[in-house]
Parts: C-alpha cells; structure tokens; sequence
C-alpha cells in the first residue's frame, strides 16, 4: 500500500507533485474552501491519475491532464515567472 503524505497547496511545484504521484507516492493536500481547510488526495495506480475531493472523484487519463487539473486548481506552488 502506497505511503500518504501530507502538505498544504502550493508547498510542491506541479513537476514535484507528478514525480511523487509516479513514484507511488499518496499526496493529502489541505486546500482553502470557502474559508475552510478541505483534504483533497492525490494519487496514481500506473494508468489513472486519480484527484478525491470532499465531494467529487475526477480521474484522468493521462499526465497532461492531471497536470491541467493540478494547476487550475491550485494545488501547486505557482510557476515562477523569469524576469
């Protein structure tokens, strides 16, 4: 059984994030919601890239659409921009 870690969002960059996912790694990641703190739980089974919200279970097929997903929803640090 894969091991769980936590962090809160924006505490690993969206490459981080996928290279644990690909590892084997369970990521529990504390977001604010509507003023509250929400778990949401991040993991991979080696062909499904799986996001478990409170109240919704997305899957995606492929790296580039976990990606996507991680991004838009704020799970990751934001992408530093070059000055």
């Amino acid at each position: 059984m894969a091991t769980t870690r936590s962090l809160a969002a924006g505490e690993l960059s969206t490459d981080a994030i996928i290279r644990e996912l690909q590892q084997g790694q369970r990521l529990r990641v504390t977001v604010e919601m509507l003023g509250s703190p929400h778990e949401i739980t991040l993991r991979y089974d080696g062909e499904t890239y799986y996001c478990e919200t409170p109240t919704r279970l997305h899957k995606h097929s492929d790296e580039a659409a976990m990606r996507d997903c991680i991004e838009k929803l704020g799970y990751a640090a934001a992408p530093e921009e070059s000055a």
